[in-house]
């Protein structure tokens, strides 16, 4: 994965955003069910605050909040990607950012590991192999 002391380095389409993230990409990054990951097609990694530094383009931010305001989305003005999140939620371990993975530069998508959240039905228990459904109740592990 093209990365350096420096981290990896992602980009809103426009490049108004800039963001870098510390840490391999070993674990890959993850989709969730619901309503907004699944509108957005958000490709997530979770990180530790310290794990992330928004190098550029706090002024082209703008963001949205729903629900139980759990997280805060982040997107560029201009260009309407969503870059990244950050929220608090105990079930994952407090604080986090959650970068979209889909935004980085260098880096091979299709070669990272998937794994599936059940945000749709508040199912933070854990992440799995395969997709949760998004219509109907959350299915058994």
């Amino acid at each position: 994965m093209n990365q350096n002391e420096n981290g990896h380095v992602g980009t809103c389409h426009c490049g108004a955003v800039r963001f870098r993230m510390q840490g391999e990409l070993a674990a890959g990054g993850s989709h969730c069910n619901c309503s907004v990951c699944t509108k957005v097609n958000a490709f997530g990694r979770l990180l530790k605050p310290e794990e992330f530094e928004l190098l550029a383009g706090e002024g082209n931010l703008t963001s949205y909040e729903w629900g139980h305001r759990v997280s805060r989305r982040y997107f560029c003005k201009n260009c309407g990607v969503t870059c990244f999140g950050r929220g608090h939620l105990a079930e994952l371990g407090g604080d986090f950012v959650s970068i979209n993975l889909n935004c980085l530069d260098g880096v091979e998508l299709s070669e990272l590991k998937v794994m599936y959240w059940d945000g749709r039905h508040d199912n933070w228990a854990g992440a799995r192999d395969e997709p949760w459904p998004v219509l109907g109740g959350a299915s058994p592990s």
